[in-house]
């Protein structure tokens, strides 16, 4: 109960931009807006300010590789029900990525509000890490529909290059003049609550998905939110993994689809409107599956 109420001021962002985007006619331009704001400047801010503050060592490679097994896991559960699910090849490959693809965002908040700074770094260093393999497994996926580069994805992705430029400045032991850390530490703090309202404006959860659709949707969500966290816990444990790491992976793995799937799957050509329901649906029952993961952690 602690834990969910410690996540519900981040959940109630969320459901705030929901409301907003419905009852204030501020028009799609503002949202679109916004959430380029908080996708190329804010959260890259954070992410670098973060990483370029903590010390590294070696006992980040357990973190990175547990949550490339448990997204390689999710991924392998996906193809592995390819044959059963009635759909098409596009509209699979659009959904596939919703099996794995993690909101930086959200993850951010609850390790910000978890474990502060620390929090924050690591779940940076992770995702980072995690940013190349998520895109490079979606666009070739979807790569049979459209023209899109995996390298030109990655290039122009704000997470991952923000996230590789820090690592590089870490290790280069560069310092952070006091008022330029002033000026990212600003960003960061308007970046987690305008990332939630960014994502609780984009949620959906209109669309008729048909009987097949119910179906492959439904095991999609099963993946995500359950078997990717299962495995997480299960080679999190194998590898003694332990702290602050060890809750910063659970929480990546239970984490709800991130919005920017939908982005890719409409420049592929693909299920758009399939993948947006699957997020929203994520998002909503991340809302309580999340809290549920912590604190099932905490008392164990």
């Amino acid at each position: 109960m602690q834990t969910a109420l410690t996540l519900l001021p981040d959940f109630a962002l969320i459901l705030l931009g929901y409301a907003l985007r419905r009852w204030m006619t501020l028009g799609d331009h503002f949202w679109s807006g916004l959430e380029k704001l908080v996708y190329f400047v804010l959260f890259p801010a954070l992410l670098f300010n973060a990483i370029t503050r903590t010390p590294l060592s070696f006992e980040a490679v357990p973190l990175i590789g547990t949550g490339a097994a448990a997204m390689a896991g999710a991924m392998l559960l996906a193809l592995l029900a390819k044959p059963l699910l009635p759909l098409t090849p596009i509209s699979f490959a659009s959904q596939f990525q919703c099996a794995f693809r993690f909101n930086s965002y959200i993850g951010l908040a609850v390790a910000a509000k978890l474990h502060g700074a620390a929090g924050i770094a690591a779940m940076g260093l992770l995702a980072g890490g995690m940013v190349p393999f998520a895109n490079l497994a979606a666009v070739w996926m979807l790569a049979r529909h459209g023209s899109t580069s995996v390298w030109r994805e990655l290039a122009r992705n704000p997470l991952f290059l923000s996230t590789f430029a820090a690592l590089l400045w870490n290790l280069g032991g560069l310092g952070i003049a006091p008022p330029v850390g002033a000026f990212l530490g600003r960003l960061g703090e308007a970046a987690i609550a305008l990332g939630l309202l960014a994502v609780g404006a984009a949620l959906k959860l209109r669309g008729a998905l048909g009987p097949s659709g119910r179906a492959a949707a439904g095991y999609f969500l099963i993946v995500k939110l359950l078997a990717m966290p299962l495995i997480a816990l299960a080679v999190a444990r194998e590898i003694g993994l332990v702290g602050i790491h060890f809750d910063v992976v659970m929480m990546f793995a239970a984490l709800p689809t991130a919005s920017s799937a939908y982005i890719l799957a409409q420049r592929m050509n693909g299920d758009g409107v399939r993948v947006a329901w699957l997020i929203s649906a994520s998002t909503l029952i991340g809302m309580v599956s999340l809290p549920l993961w912590l604190a099932w952690l905490v008392a164990a």
